[in-house]
């Protein structure tokens, strides 16, 4: 399986107060939709699969919020893409397929979500690596060796 494709539709963030206080931060996906695409004049190997996504980041008690919907283009194997439409008939995909998906989604909306909260002056929604001081470390003396 591999990710052809990757766009946003929508991109919203609101901030409704400046003052934090026991911020509690929030984040959710939701498969909106999945279809299979034909391109029927290509001859290609896997099969096309359209899903649409909706993330959404809360920071309550209603603080601040950043909602993005966007489109992922997948290729993928026709032995799953038959495994994917049967269980999205009951809302489900396979946790094969719903790892890369999520994966892929993930890696998108969150350096997406960084940045407008760089702009916005928000809390980052997710720990970002820093750097602390070494903590020194006294040394211990060991007696020579007499022998």
């Amino acid at each position: 399986m591999k990710i052809m494709g990757f766009n946003f539709t929508k991109i919203n963030i609101e901030k409704f107060l400046d003052k934090v206080e026991n911020l509690k931060v929030t984040t959710n996906i939701n498969i909106e939709d999945l279809k299979e695409i034909k391109v029927a004049p290509f001859k290609i190997k896997e099969d096309i699969i359209v899903v649409k996504f909706a993330y959404s980041i809360y920071y309550e008690p209603k603080f601040a919020k950043i909602e993005m919907e966007g489109n992922v283009v997948l290729g993928i194997e026709p032995k799953l893409t038959r495994e994917v439409l049967k269980q999205w008939k009951d809302k489900k995909t396979p946790e094969e397929f719903r790892i890369v998906l999520f994966n892929a989604i993930l890696r998108k909306t969150n350096l997406k979500a960084i940045q407008l909260e760089d702009e916005m002056n928000l809390p980052l929604h997710m720990p970002m690596p820093s750097l602390k001081p070494q903590e020194k470390q006294e040394s211990i003396k060991t007696p020579p060796n007499n022998l």
